[in-house]
């Protein structure tokens, strides 16, 4: 009976302990789960806290490569914008000679109208040598060119440039860059200038010595007056009239000259052309005795100037083209043609005739005073015409006319206009 109970104890303790070892695994699992899914939550907020930090910083590369991008573009758009507005030209020419910039003041002035990317620059420069010669010179010697003044042909508007030509620093390559602007008025204004200030010298040095001589020959001609032709022998007659006449010749060069060299008194009034050249026509016909003779066409401008001076300017060219087409007995044919439009702030107006025109050997002298290539003729005409025209801040110009005579172009400045009212320049 003891050894039963016993047993039954022994079994009894012996389940108890089964029991409490697994009631203690129980236990172990339970809290090992329940640490496990804490860890589990823990980790998985880290998991996803490192996502969203990721994505976070994605997303901010993201912006900035867009905000990269987007500067780079609008660096490249204003760059664009500044070359394209340059007034002056801008030309980029790659080590093979090619073109790989060519700005819209550049194919301007060069008067280029297809697209000139990627054409031969000495192709793209035929009409240019002066500024073909100043690249290629660049390019061989590696050295910057500053402030070149060169004077075009070619046929081109634009008869001088400005240009600077420098090597392209950066990136190995062999490119040139060149800057090139117009200086054809500012050359034009220059000329004027000078020839103004030669002008007034002239003046000054021979005023004194015209007026002297203007003296002697009206004593010459009083006396010649007072003398009675009818009290001579016959034979000192034809003397007498011959003095007579001389000194009344040389009267005229002398007041024409005295005309030509004193400074110029200009009365500055808004002046329409076209009444002015109409009447300076009507006057010159009933001189030569020949009215309908020449004929007005094209368009005419009104200008600040002196109408007076501008009416004897205009005279004096019609005289002189019709003396010439008379001298070679031609029927003349002159025509006086206007262009009111003819270069911003500027007009024209032409004068050709059917005459013998003007010889290579002749045309470098036309202007200069007291030079003549017809006999009679006191080489007064065209120097105070060019005078006038200089003094109204305008140029005169020779060439052919389309009837194989002479042309004369003068060029004045519209009214209003900026050359018009320079400073300085009066």
């Amino acid at each position: 009976m003891t050894q039963s109970i016993e047993a039954l104890t022994g079994a009894t303790w012996v389940v108890a302990g089964l029991v409490a070892v697994v009631a203690a695994a129980l236990l172990w699992f339970v809290l090992a789960t329940r640490e496990a899914r804490v860890r589990g939550r823990r980790e998985g907020s880290e998991a996803a806290t490192l996502s969203l930090a990721l994505q976070e910083a994605v997303t901010n590369l993201r912006a900035q490569e867009r905000a990269t991008s987007a500067r780079a573009q609008a660096s490249e758009e204003l760059n664009s914008q500044i070359v394209s507005s340059l007034t002056a030209g801008l030309m980029v020419v790659d080590g093979s000679g090619h073109v790989e910039i060519l700005n819209p003041a550049g194919c301007r002035l060069l008067e280029v109208e297809d697209d000139p990317i990627g054409m031969d620059h000495r192709t793209l420069l035929a009409r240019a040598a002066p500024l073909l010669d100043l690249i290629t010179e660049c390019q061989r010697s590696g050295v910057a060119v500053n402030r070149r003044t060169l004077q075009l042909g070619g046929g081109l508007r634009a008869s001088h440039f400005g240009v600077s030509v420098s090597p392209l620093v950066g990136g190995g390559t062999d490119r040139v860059i060149c800057l090139f602007a117009d200086l054809s008025t500012v050359h034009e204004l220059e000329e004027q200038l000078r020839l103004k200030e030669t002008l007034a010298r002239l003046g000054e040095l021979t005023a004194g010595i015209a007026h002297e001589f203007r003296n002697g020959l009206a004593t010459i001609h009083g006396y010649g007056r007072l003398i009675d032709a009818a009290a001579l022998p016959e034979q000192y007659r034809t003397f007498l009239e011959e003095i007579r006449q001389e000194t009344e010749s040389l009267g005229k060069v002398v007041t024409n000259f005295l005309a030509f060299a004193r400074p110029a008194e200009v009365v500055f009034a808004p002046v329409d052309l076209r009444p002015l050249v109409e009447r300076v026509v009507f006057d010159i016909g009933l001189e030569f005795d020949r009215p309908g003779t020449i004929a007005v066409e094209g368009t005419f401008g009104v200008v600040d100037g002196d109408e007076v001076m501008l009416r004897q300017a205009v005279a004096n060219l019609l005289r002189n083209a019709m003396q010439a087409c008379l001298t070679v007995d031609v029927d003349p044919k002159v025509t006086v043609d206007g262009d009111a439009e003819t270069a911003p702030g500027q007009c024209r107006l032409s004068v050709f005739d059917n005459g013998p025109g003007i010889s290579p050997a002749v045309k470098e002298k036309l202007f200069v005073p007291f030079f003549t290539a017809r006999r009679g003729g006191t080489g007064l005409g065209l120097a105070i015409v060019q005078k006038i025209i200089v003094t109204h801040r305008g140029r005169v110009a020779t060439g052919s006319s389309p009837t194989g005579g002479a042309r004369f172009d003068v060029l004045l400045p519209r009214a209003g206009s900026a050359l018009s009212s320079m400073d300085g320049y009066s």
